[in-house]
């Protein structure tokens, strides 16, 4: 007689761990402890945020407020009576910066003690599919299992192996926030997102910003007259922009960093911040024991529903690369839960991720570039407010930047929305909101015939709207 197949359930710890608790993690973690799951969560580090709190996203955007704020003080003549220029330290700025990180460490750590989140704080390695072990920074080690996992372990700065990253002179993004002498000059290689950012932030401080920039443009991704705008404003206060160049060499001095460019170009500056890609944080979890690979810069690869070649297995987050943005991780890990809920079978992210770049002014976009849309052979056309010619601008003292929407010619469809200026990432989610619309909804003429609040900036829409529907014959 044949033996009946056991049907026991095997008892693991957990019903599922997610690795990492930046914007995936928690986004992952927090739906499937709403639905009943007995979730745990493994932070390497002595603090739940990721490095979206800790180095990323967070403390680069708390360092720009800080020094905006003093480019502001020091523009506006209401306030700016004397000769001299107010002026803040690197360290000045930070105090803000370390308090904001505090309270999203407050904050960010109550959701999973409210939600009974077991949090383990040690770095985890996989031992089989279910099977993670974790090592405290004690030396102690525990065992612990689950039925599904989640990697959202993020992603750091990309360190190449003949940069000498111990050198008290040269930085990477991460370590740049435990700068302690005040630079009078710096060179930033890499001018992605990153490195435009952080060289906004120098420049503010009053320092002598070179960037250097591998492409041929900046930021090329976002839509090219807004990145012009970007450029001619970087010029304009003094950085110094050096694109097409890869470097030689990188040395570390006493006194500072000598940077030698395959062009031939040589520069020196007190410090060098290194900010020219990531890498995805794989290399110690040891996925190599269960089958799992990842590619040159550490990404992993998923389906549509963010599993890996691994069924029990998904992954969210800067760990699978592109888009690479916390708000898109953040709903990663939601939707990646959904699937592992069995709640969707559709769940998509949505298809125009809102970008926003935090220079000073800040640039955002959200939908199609005037350069795809020209590719594509789209008929479009374009509406444009300049911002010193808003009311709410001019009471601010913040007159630089414009709003550009662009609309197809025959339906009057919104294709996409670009903005630089103070405030850009906020409004341009009003345009965002209009574009998700379904039907005739979704048209420019929705801000011809709605009523803003006067003064604000949310009223370059109407401005850009009539501008563009002005432009239709």
């Amino acid at each position: 007689m044949a033996k009946a197949k056991s049907t026991k359930k095997i008892a693991y710890d957990f019903d599922i761990i997610v690795i990492g608790t930046g914007p995936g993690g928690e986004g992952a973690a927090m739906n499937l402890t709403k639905a009943g799951k007995r979730v745990a969560v493994i932070e390497k580090h002595s603090q739940v945020g990721g490095g979206c709190t800790h180095w990323g996203t967070i403390p680069s955007k708390a360092l720009r407020h800080s020094v905006s704020r003093l480019v502001e003080y020091n523009n506006n003549p209401l306030f700016n009576k004397t000769e001299k220029a107010a002026t803040l330290t690197f360290e000045n700025i930070l105090r803000h910066t370390t308090k904001v990180i505090r309270d999203q460490v407050r904050l960010r750590g109550g959701f999973y003690s409210r939600n009974d989140v077991k949090v383990f704080h040690g770095c985890a390695s996989f031992i089989d599919q279910h099977t993670l072990n974790i090592d405290y920074p004690d030396g102690s080690k525990e065992v612990v299992t689950a039925e599904k996992l989640v990697i959202a372990t993020g992603s750091r700065p990309y360190r190449p192996a003949d940069v000498d990253f111990n050198h008290s002179r040269i930085y990477d993004s991460d370590t740049i926030l435990s700068l302690k002498h005040e630079p009078k000059s710096i060179i930033i290689y890499g001018a992605g997102v990153i490195g435009c950012e952080y060289a906004s932030i120098f420049k503010g401080l009053g320092c002598k910003v070179d960037l250097i920039n591998t492409r041929d443009r900046l930021l090329s991704f976002m839509d090219a007259e807004m990145t012009d705008s970007l450029s001619y404003h970087f010029w304009n206060s003094g950085i110094v922009i050096r694109h097409g160049e890869e470097y030689e060499s990188i040395e570390g001095r006493e006194d500072g960093v000598v940077l030698t460019l395959k062009s031939g170009k040589r520069m020196k500056a007190d410090c060098l911040l290194f900010a020219n890609g990531r890498t995805g944080n794989t290399d110690q979890l040891g996925i190599d024991k269960i089958g799992l690979n990842a590619d040159s810069r550490g990404s992993l690869a998923v389906d549509k529903t963010y599993k890996t070649q691994i069924n029990n297995i998904s992954a969210v987050g800067d760990v699978i690369g592109y888009p690479s943005l916390a708000s898109a991780a953040y709903d990663q890990g939601r939707i990646a839960a959904d699937y592992m809920l069995n709640i969707s079978t559709e769940r998509q992210l949505i298809e125009d991720i809102p970008t926003g770049i935090y220079t000073i002014p800040e640039m955002s976009s959200v939908g199609k570039t005037e350069q795809e849309l020209t590719a594509a052979k789209i008929p479009y056309e374009v509406g444009r407010a300049s911002f010193k010619h808003l009311a709410r601008a001019q009471i601010g003292a913040s007159p630089v930047g414009s709003l550009k929407i662009l609309f197809h010619c025959e339906t009057k469809e919104i294709l996409g929305i670009h903005c630089f200026g103070e405030r850009s990432a906020e409004i341009v989610h009003i345009g965002q909101a209009i574009m998700q619309q379904k039907g005739d909804a979704n048209t420019i003429e929705y801000f011809v015939h709605t009523t803003f609040n006067y003064p604000t900036m949310a009223e370059a829409y109407r401005v850009a709207a009539l501008n563009g529907l002005n432009r239709l014959f």
